[in-house]
């Protein structure tokens, strides 16, 4: 008879820092940054699903398609969310059952289609991204508007850095 395994334990990436004795600045900031975006992205996955019945990659890939009004590309948004293409292939789908995005012909290949939003699709994603906005300002007022200011310009400087777009 086989036997039941207990789940791993969570993992919390600022235990694992560095040995003791050591001072690594940088691998210290890192795993900080880790740790608040993983905190951060539990809250608002939490209150989207709580607030609106939906997923954080259903919200995020309705904000690709609100960027860009005359669609995407399966593969573009692919690209854009970083994930795999059976993922957003999925999440497409369910998002066409629910009437909230709409394959369109793409104008310069007659094979191809693109991703669209629909008009009831655009004023939900609007309703949603209305809401998020206020959450992530909830969520970061304790750092207050100074610190808010340095730490953009800061990890704008970084991101520079590191070459991203």
């Amino acid at each position: 008879m086989p036997t039941k395994r207990s789940p791993a334990p969570a993992v919390n990436p600022e235990a694992a820092g560095p040995p003791p004795g050591t001072d690594h600045a940088a691998l210290r900031l890192w795993l900080r940054l880790l740790a608040c975006h993983n905190l951060m992205e539990e809250q608002l996955r939490t209150r989207m699903r709580e607030s609106f019945g939906t997923s954080l990659a259903r919200f995020d890939l309705m904000a690709q398609l609100y960027r860009y009004p005359e669609g995407l590309r399966m593969r573009e948004v692919s690209r854009l969310l970083m994930v795999t293409g059976g993922n957003v292939t999925g999440l497409a789908d369910r998002l066409v059952a629910e009437g909230l995005v709409e394959r369109c012909d793409d104008p310069l290949d007659r094979r191809a289609w693109r991703l669209c939003l629909t008009p009831r699709g655009r004023s939900q994603f609007a309703t949603m991204a209305a809401q998020h906005e206020q959450w992530v300002i909830s969520l970061l007022a304790p750092l207050g508007e100074r610190n808010l200011t340095e730490l953009v310009e800061l990890l704008g400087r970084l991101k520079n850095q590191l070459g991203a777009p």
